[in-house]
């Protein structure tokens, strides 16, 4: 362990979506297990991401999945709420990272260890690149067990973004409890909090 740094790489899916959670993941990758294909998971088809994410977790050296769900989107924004998993998922890295390359430009407060942000890390890093695919894989299967419990949505095709049959099924039915109220198109779809919790149950 003492012979590389322990790099962490960081990155996030859903934060665009009407419902569901966020979905962060902190990756360490083994220098002496490579992983063929790695790539920003938005370049990737579902089938080769889901190929993927076995691989990863058993590759890795450490790695960690965080979720943040609807209501702490809504307490927190979801900028912050966003920053929160990010350093939920580092803290929980064991072995612990010794540095962090995290996507975007915004980096989250009290880190466990050294970091920095990379603009486009998913496309650039390939520790970023895991976390992606982790964070889109573990997202995408949460809203297809959400579908589940909400068909009336549509969870399981679009994932909870605003699609055209999104917004119509959120303008028929109201939001139900994974929708996340502080985003517009969910608090002006028209529906009373009353009449959406009784949907809901």
């Amino acid at each position: 362990m003492a012979e590389f740094l322990l790099i962490a790489g960081v990155d996030e899916a859903g934060r665009g979506p009407l419902a569901g959670p966020v979905a962060v993941a902190a990756v360490i990758l083994h220098p002496d297990r490579a992983i063929e294909g790695l790539d920003d998971s938005k370049k990737l088809s579902e089938a080769r991401r889901e190929a993927l994410y076995p691989l990863i977790l058993e590759r890795a050296l450490a790695w960690r999945v965080e979720f943040v769900d609807a209501g702490e989107i809504d307490a927190m924004n979801i900028l912050q709420a966003t920053l929160a998993g990010m350093r939920r998922a580092l803290c929980a890295l064991a072995p612990a990272a010794q540095f962090a390359r995290i996507d975007g430009n915004r980096m989250p407060r009290d880190l466990p260890c050294p970091a920095e942000t990379l603009i486009g890390g998913d496309g650039l890093d390939p520790s970023i690149m895991a976390a992606s695919i982790l964070a889109k894989v573990a997202r995408d299967r949460r809203m297809r067990e959400l579908h589940a419990h909400y068909p009336q949505y549509g969870f399981d095709s679009h994932k909870g973004y605003p699609t055209p049959v999104h917004l119509r099924a959120l303008a028929l039915h109201g939001p139900c409890p994974q929708h996340r109220r502080s985003f517009a198109p969910v608090r002006e779809c028209g529906w009373a909090p009353d009449a959406a919790a009784s949907v809901a149950g």
